[in-house]
Order: structure tokens, then C-alpha cells, then sequence
């Protein structure tokens, strides 16, 4: 019976498994740490974000990584064989928000149980605490692996299942890159994607810990009027910048070495004139009150001092004494307040890493190696990414599933 080395137990690593294990193969899941699923328990906020429930023909408008390259996966192994899967191991899932699939119990534990159950249940041997320190290669096929520098495991194939270089703590360290960059494929570089920004205006402090709801950001590039990216949704404001949806799937079009900024509607549901008849009719509400005074209904109220500094109207001033000039810069303002970026958060921080091994150099249809004939990739390793929203952990299961299905 033909041996399976499996690198890696995250999502794609442990379906690569089961799905080996089920044609019929002998296979060993090795993995450094001293549990599986180690990222995939912190995802969702720790509720485990598994899939999502749009038609999955609609998945490839939130993959910027190399999406034609995922179509032979995603249709093979579809967000509804995701959902039947676990709810066959009687884990009941639940659609939230924008189709995002999470488990009933909002427990990302139970989706590791599932996914372990199932190792089990096909007979998959699970090494942990077990890191791959070097591959044994000659005649254009891999050997063995060893192990913590230790002893080797002989194999007839290979997936390599080790995700990028984000969250190093749950075991992505990069080590995948370096085998596959050492057994002659081309490493696509690495950046973060779905990355919190960091911003440069000083007032970013003053907001710590404000979450804004049902906002507009657009990310632009200094001199160019096109937006590289504009969507509604939710912003966290941090100790450096910011963070929560919107940023994160932003930050996927920041490249280093070039000067962008973000304007931020927090009215995005009103037109121009709709916000100034609003804050007219506030005006007339407060119209004896100070100026500072006068924004509670409109804004929350740790940005109001933010909105007043930048509006450069004195605090103090009363209401029925603010010119309709001012009171028009006041309108342009709430519509496009502008955020300097500064650059992004460390990609240690990244949800997602963007770059791996090159899509070029691996067949589509298969995740087979065109360069090694017994080796496959399977999740992030390989130069894809998608944005937030379940995307990612549903292209990690198909992917090992098709690297699975072909060996």
C-alpha cells in the first residue's frame, strides 16, 4: 500500500489526509505543534468562520490571489460538501452576516473535533510535537522526511500542507516555503494580506477602541483619483491605526515604498445635501448651544472632538453664529475625513499570507508539483489568498481535497 506524508495540520492538511486515507492510501499527518488545527482554533475570533454560504461561483470576487487557479478546486470540493461534511458529524452550522458560515455552538473546537474524528475514523496516523526538519530528495522524487532533526520517515508521497508565514505562534513559520523553495519551485514573495494599518495623524490616538459601524472607507494612492478599494462596513480604531473588516480587506492592495491614505465617510447612507439638511436641522435643535455641544445626535461621541479640531470651527462658538461656509466644510468633512497610511502592521499579525509557492508551477486540477512527481500543495502555502468572510478556510479544504483525491 502506498505510504502518504502529509506536512501540516491545519484545515488543508488534515482534509489532504482524510481524503488520501479514503482512496486507500496509508497515511501519516505530521505536525509541529502539539495539536492540530492550531490556526484554525483562533479563526472567527475563535467561532471558526468555515465557509460561506453565497453560490460558489461568487467566491472568486473575494479572491485577489491568483483566483482562476482555484477554479478546478473550489468546484471540486464546494462550500455545500464543506457544510454536509461537518453536519454529517452532527455539527450544526449557522449562516451570519454576508453569508459567513460559523458552527451553532460558536465553538471553533468543535470543527477541530469534526475534522479529528474523521482522521480517526480512516484510520490516519497523527504524529505531533513532529517538525520537519529537512527532505531527502534524489531522481526527481522526494524520500523521506526527518524529523526535529532526529530520525526520518520513508514515503512514496508527499503533500506539503504548512500554510504561509502569518500567526508564526500556531506553527506557520514558513518551513514549506523553504522545502518547496529548496526542491527548485519559485517562491512568489511574501507580504500580509488582511493585515491591520498603521496611521500616521496623531488624533488616531484619541480614538482607541472606537468600532464605527456602517461606515464607507475608499484607500487611494497619492495622485491618483481612481480608488484602489471602496466598501462599506466596520473599522476598529487601535494604539497605531486601525483594524476590523474594512481595513483588513484595504490593506491587500497596500504595496511598501508607496504613499496612500483612506477617506472615511461616516455617513456614507446620506448624500451631500441630505447630511447638511441634517445638521441643520441639529443646528436649529442647539441653536443657542456651543458648537462642541451640538453633535451628539449625529456622531459618536469620542470622534466628536476629532470632527471639531479638523473643522477648524471654535468649540465655543455658538451655533446660530456658524457660517453656511463653515457649516459646508463641516458636511465635506463627516463625507471625507483623509487618513495618512503609514505603512502596514507586521505580517506576523496577517490573517493571511499573500505569495508561496508559484501557481505556474503546480497543476491546477490535481495541486500536483509540475517539477517533483510525488509532491503536491495544499492551502497557503501556495500563492493564493481571499479576503475575510470564510473565503480562505474554504480554499485550504478544497485545495486539500483535490491534493488528496490525486496521488
Amino acid at each position: 500500500m502506498k505510504k502518504v506524508i502529509v506536512i501540516g495540520a491545519g484545515p488543508a492538511g488534515m482534509m489532504a489526509a482524510i481524503t488520501a486515507a479514503k482512496n486507500n492510501y496509508k497515511v501519516t499527518l505530521l505536525e509541529s505543534n502539539e495539536k492540530i488545527g492550531k490556526k484554525l482554533f483562533i479563526t472567527g475570533k475563535g467561532r471558526c468562520n468555515v465557509t460561506n454560504s453565497k453560490d460558489i461561483s461568487e467566491f472568486f470576487d473575494y479572491i485577489p490571489g491568483n483566483p482562476h487557479f482555484l477554479y478546478s478546486a473550489l468546484y471540486s470540493y464546494t462550500n455545500e460538501d464543506t457544510i454536509n461534511f461537518f453536519e454529517s458529524q452532527g455539527i450544526k452550522l449557522k449562516s451570519e452576516r454576508g453569508g459567513r458560515v460559523f458552527p451553532l455552538s460558536d465553538k471553533s473546537s468543535d470543527i477541530i473535533k469534526g475534522l479529528q474524528k474523521e482522521l480517526i475514523n480512516n484510520n490516519v496516523e497523527i504524529k505531533l510535537n513532529s517538525k520537519v526538519t529537512n527532505l531527502k530528495f534524489s531522481n526527481g522524487n522526494i524520500e523521506e522526511v526527518q524529523i526535529n532533526n532526529n530520525y526520518y520517515i520513508k514515503g512514496d508521497y508527499f503533500i506539503i500542507a504548512t500554510g504561509g508565514v502569518s500567526y508564526p505562534l500556531t506553527g506557520s513559520t514558513g518551513d514549506g516555503l523553504k522545502f518547496s523553495k529548496s526542491l527548485g519551485h519559485t517562491i512568489v514573495s511574501l507580504k500580509p494580506s488582511l493585515v491591520p494599518i498603521e496611521i500616521k495623524d496623531s488624533w488616531i490616538k484619541d480614538l482607541l477602541g472606537l468600532n464605527l459601524k456602517n461606515i464607507e472607507i475608499t484607500l487611494l494612492k497619492d495622485g491618483a483619483k481612481k480608488p484602489l478599494y471602496k466598501d462599506q462596513g466596520e473599522i476598529l480604531f487601535t494604539s497605531y491605526g486601525a483594524s476590523g473588516p474594512l481595513i483588513l480587506k484595504a490593506s491587500r492592495y497596500i504595496e511598501k515604498g508607496i504613499n496612500y491614505y483612506l477617506n472615511l465617510d461616516l455617513k456614507p447612507a446620506l448624500s451631500y445635501d441630505e447630511l447638511d439638511k441634517r445638521i441643520q436641522k441639529d443646528f436649529k435643535k442647539y441653536i443657542n448651544k456651543d458648537f462642541k455641544n451640538s453633535l451628539d445626535d449625529l456622531l459618536p461621541k469620542k470622534i466628536i472632538p476629532i470632527i471639531i479640531s479638523l473643522s477648524c470651527i471654535d468649540e465655543n462658538k455658538k451655533v446660530n453664529e456658524i457660517t453656511k461656509e463653515e457649516r459646508k466644510f463641516l458636511v465635506n468633512l463627516i463625507k471625507s475625513i483623509k487618513m495618512n497610511i503609514k505603512g502596514l502592521r507586521p505580517i506576523e499579525e496577517a490573517i493571511v499570507t499573500s505569495g508561496g509557492v508559484n501557481t505556474l508551477e503546480i497543476d491546477p486540477s490535481t495541486m500536483k508539483s509540475k517539477l517533483i512527481s510525488n509532491l503536491s500543495f495544499a492551502g497557503e502555502v501556495i500563492d493564493v489568498d481571499a479576503f475575510t468572510g470564510g473565503y480562505n478556510v474554504q480554499i485550504a479544504l478544497s485545495t486539500g481535497y483535490l491534493a488528496g483525491s490525486n496521488i
